[in-house]
């Protein structure tokens, strides 16, 4: 069997950059195994795969798949999908919502267009904040500092400590000292794996407000254990739930 599918780049004007999606907008007859080797095959961080909803009033149901596993919601899939099926399916209007069937929940996505042509698309999250413990413990922030190969006193705290956020989609957020801090660190895989149990999930969203330009609120970086994937260029999911 043949199945179409779309590569688009997500957060971005330039091709190439932003954050990889693959869409498969005709997804039916693919079974879980099978969608996970594609999305393997592919390597991106995110590849989707487009069914028929089992609610009348939504519009897809919407599988995402990492390399690792299927996941229940993510940012740039999202955008990149109502994208892909706004510029193959047409635009009904200048503005319209799609509802995709997710397993963390209904995800609104409102797609804006011109001339038949989406230019703009915003989602809403499907779950409310959920806010884990604060790892305020006496090893909490040296051992998550050497988790991501930095120093303790670059992990800020004052703020908040370290703790686990969701809106569908579980990251621990940690806030940086500076910018300096932010380009240098890294995932320590063994560190990291002793500390996921403790973080409540696998993947870290690390910001910091040195964002060094006047239009900018916070720069940031996303790591995780995604297969071979092991930072995402930018991620939605994990930035709704900072937000």
């Amino acid at each position: 069997m043949r199945y179409r599918f779309h590569t688009v780049d997500v957060f971005t004007k330039v091709r190439f950059g932003g954050n990889q999606l693959a869409v498969f907008p005709e997804a039916q007859g693919l079974a879980a195994d099978e969608m996970l080797s594609i999305t393997r095959e592919f390597n991106f961080s995110e590849t989707t795969f487009v069914l028929p909803p089992e609610q009348g009033d939504n519009d897809a149901r919407v599988r995402i798949f990492t390399p690792d596993r299927e996941i229940p919601f993510a940012g740039h899939p999202n955008i990149g999908t109502a994208h892909v099926l706004a510029s193959t399916n047409g635009c009904g209007s200048a503005e319209f919502t799609l509802k995709f069937e997710e397993i963390a929940g209904v995800v609104p996505v409102r797609v804006r267009s011109e001339n038949g042509i989406p230019l703009y698309c915003e989602l809403t999250a499907p779950q409310d904040l959920e806010l884990g413990p604060a790892l305020n413990g006496t090893s909490d922030v040296g051992d998550l500092a050497r988790a991501i190969s930095l120093d303790p006193e670059d992990i800020l705290t004052d703020p908040h400590f370290p703790r686990r956020a969701s809106v569908g989609l579980p990251f621990l957020m940690a806030e940086l000292r500076d910018r300096s801090a932010l380009s240098r660190s890294q995932v320590n895989p063994g560190h990291w794996r002793a500390y996921i149990e403790r973080a409540g999930c696998d993947a870290i969203h690390l910001y910091t407000r040195d964002a060094g330009e006047q239009d900018v609120d916070v720069r940031c970086r996303m790591f995780a254990t995604m297969g071979d994937v092991r930072e995402d260029p930018a991620t939605g999911s994990a930035n709704c739930a900072l937000a």
